[in-house]
């Protein structure tokens, strides 16, 4: 796994399966099926609900479908690629403001940079601690509860 998981916080061991009314939800869209997890266990943890998706389009519909308060995008996608749905998704009026933050193994600047051109509102290249994560999340998104 590509994260420094040395992070020392408290979780919520009870965060629900489903998200709640009124609760932050975060749309993961990330091909590898164990960052998917692995990533779903710890928003959860920490309060958010939590929506995955295997590829840009379905990661796409199911936006259009859900409307999630934030979206972590990988960049390496089957079918649609995450800058070509980050465009798709902020020339839509109603996801202009919805933050976008880029997760790849893609390191460069250059292809930070293409990211935030694509349409990202932040960008964290792999590996990542969770602290960075939820640090970044947190500019967008005020901590769950």
């Amino acid at each position: 796994m590509s994260i420094d998981t040395d992070f020392n916080e408290t979780l919520n061991p009870t965060a629900s399966q489903q998200p709640t009314p009124g609760q932050q939800r975060i749309l993961v869209i990330e091909d590898n099926a164990d960052m998917r997890e692995f990533l779903q266990r710890i928003l959860k943890r920490r309060g958010y609900g939590y929506l995955g998706a295997v590829d840009g389009a379905e990661g796409m519909a199911l936006a259009l479908a859900e409307r999630p308060d934030l979206i972590l995008m990988d960049l390496a996608l089957p079918v649609l690629d995450g800058y070509e749905a980050t465009r798709l998704l902020k020339a839509n009026p109603e996801f202009a403001a919805t933050p976008i933050v880029a997760v790849t193994a893609h390191a460069r600047i250059v292809d930070q940079e293409r990211a935030i051109e694509s349409g990202c509102d932040a960008y964290i290249s792999k590996p990542y601690s969770l602290r960075q994560l939820f640090e970044l999340i947190e500019q967008f998104l005020p901590p769950a509860a």
